[in-house]
C-alpha cells in the first residue's frame, strides 16, 4: 500500500513534498492550527497546553524525526460521542504531535487535489461550507429539479478500503516517504478502553487527514455523474442528485449504485430513497434541512437537538440570575438561527414560545413556585418583551427583518 514511487507529484509538479512538511514555517502554522482548535489529549495524555508550554522544542523534534524519516504516529484514542436516539458515533483522537503533522502534510497537499475536486463537492474544502450547498441544491429546485436521489453511505468514514484508496492518492503524489507517512496514519492502531486493534479499512474519524482522504476516494463518483449530465450536491458522505423526472432520478440512483459496488462502499438500504420533493411525505433532508411540500423544515433531529440544549442551559435547578442564563442561552440561539434562517417561518415562533416557557419556569423556580403556574399569570407577570428588554434573542422578530430586506 502506497509503495514508495520516488519522489515529487506526477506530471512534473512539485519535488520534495516531505521537505515542504517538516519545515518550520509548515509546521508553526500547522500547530497554531491544532491550538486553535484545542481538542481532547490523545493517548499519550498530552495536553495542547502541555505541548504550548515547551512548543519550540517540541516543534524542533518533529521536525528532526520527519527529516530522518524516524517519525512514527501513536495509536489512535476512541470514544464514544452521543448522538440522538440514544445512539453513539465513534471519534479518533490522535496525539497532539499527530495532528500537527497532519495538519502539515494537508495543508502542502490540499493544493494538489483540490486543483482537480469539482464544484459540486463542498464538505471540508477552503471557501465552501454548508450554505454553499444548500444554496446550490436551492437553485436546482427552483430550476424544476424536484426529482431527488438522497443518497447515504453506510459506515463511509470507517468502510474506505485501503487499496483502492492508495491507487487514488498514488495517482497525484509520487513522494514515497509521503506516501509512507499516509500509509501509517491508515493503519494507526486504534484504543478503546481495554481494547486495542489495527484498522483494515476506512479513514479514522476524527483525524485531521481523513476528510480529505474521503473527498479524494469520492471524487471520482462527481466526475462520473457529472460526466453524465445529473445535478449532484455533496458534502462529505452526504449527497443528493436532483432530477427532472423520476425516471431520470432512478437512473441515477442505478448509477450511484454501480459505482458504490465497484468501489467497495454500501449504500444505506433505509437511509437511500428516491421521491418528489413537491410532494408532501416525499421529500429529502441535507444539511440539517427538510426539503418537502415546496419548502425549507428544520429537520426533526436538529429540532430536537436543539431544544436539548435549550433544556440544559435552562435547567430550574441552576442557581444563576436570568441574566447570566440569557446571556449564555442567545449567543447559541442566534448561530442556530444564522444557520436555519431560511427554513418555514412558523418554526420560529414556536422555538421563540418553547424557550420562554423554559423561562417562565426557572423565575417561577427562583420564587419557590414550581408547579406549572397558570399560563395567563405568567405570561401577564413575566410578558414576551420582559425577556427582550433582558436581550434574549428573538428568532421571529429577526426572521421579518431578514424578510425586509
Amino acid at each position: 500500500m502506497l509503495a514508495a514511487l520516488g519522489n515529487g507529484v506526477k506530471g512534473n509538479k512539485w519535488f520534495s513534498l516531505i521537505d515542504k512538511v517538516y519545515r518550520p514555517g509548515t509546521l508553526q502554522a500547522a500547530w497554531q492550527q491544532v491550538k486553535a482548535n484545542k481538542g481532547a489529549a490523545g493517548i499519550d495524555r498530552q495536553s495542547v497546553q502541555g505541548f504550548a508550554a515547551n512548543e519550540q522544542v517540541y516543534l524542533g523534534e518533529l521536525a528532526r524525526d520527519l527529516e530522518q524519516g524516524k517519525y512514527r504516529p501513536q495509536a489512535v484514542r476512541r470514544v464514544e460521542i452521543p448522538k440522538a436516539g440514544g445512539k453513539t458515533r465513534p471519534l479518533g483522537i490522535p496525539t497532539v504531535k499527530d495532528r500537527i503533522v497532519q495538519t502539515a502534510v494537508k495543508r502542502v497537499i490540499e493544493p494538489i487535489f483540490e486543483k482537480e475536486f469539482l464544484d459540486i463537492s463542498y464538505g471540508f474544502r477552503p471557501g465552501k461550507g454548508c450554505k454553499d450547498a444548500l444554496r446550490e441544491v436551492d437553485g436546482h429546485l427552483k430550476e424544476g429539479y424536484t426529482h431527488v436521489v438522497d443518497a447515504d453511505l453506510k459506515g463511509y468514514f470507517d468502510s474506505i478500503p485501503h487499496d483502492l484508496l492508495a491507487q487514488r492518492i498514488e495517482e497525484h503524489i509520487s513522494d514515497g516517504r509521503l506516501l509512507q507517512l499516509l500509509a501509517s496514519w491508515l493503519q494507526q492502531d486504534i484504543v478503546r478502553d481495554l481494547q486495542r486493534w489495527t484498522p483494515t479499512a476506512g479513514t479514522p474519524q476524527g483525524a485531521v487527514i481523513s476528510p480529505l482522504l474521503a473527498n479524494l476516494y469520492l471524487h471520482p463518483l462527481d466526475v462520473k455523474m457529472s460526466k453524465l449530465g445529473y445535478r449532484m450536491v455533496r458534502y462529505a458522505d452526504d449527497f443528493v442528485i436532483l432530477c427532472q423526472s423520476a425516471s431520470q432520478a432512478q437512473a441515477a440512483l442505478e448509477e450511484v449504485k454501480v459505482w458504490v459496488e465497484e468501489n467497495g462502499l454500501t449504500l444505506h438500504p433505509d437511509k437511500t430513497h428516491i421521491g418528489d420533493c413537491l410532494i408532501k411525505g416525499q421529500g429529502f433532508e441535507f444539511l440539517g434541512y427538510r426539503f418537502e411540500a415546496g419548502r425549507r423544515w428544520v429537520r426533526d433531529k436538529s429540532l430536537k437537538g436543539f431544544k436539548d440544549k435549550v433544556r440544559e442551559k435552562t435547567k430550574r435547578t441552576r442557581g444563576d440570575s436570568l441574566c447570566t442564563i440569557i446571556d449564555g442561552l442567545t449567543p447559541m440561539i442566534r448561530g442556530w438561527f444564522g444557520y436555519f434562517k431560511h427554513a418555514d417561518r412558523t418554526t420560529f415562533g414556536s422555538l421563540d414560545g418553547f424557550i420562554r416557557r423554559r423561562m417562565r419556569a426557572v423565575l417561577r423556580k427562583q420564587e419557590k413556585r414550581p408547579g406549572m403556574g397558570r399560563c395567563y399569570d405568567d405570561h401577564r407577570r413575566w410578558p414576551n418583551i420582559y425577556f427582550a428588554n433582558l436581550g434574549l434573542f428573538t428568532m421571529a422578530t429577526a426572521h421579518r427583518a431578514s424578510q425586509s430586506r
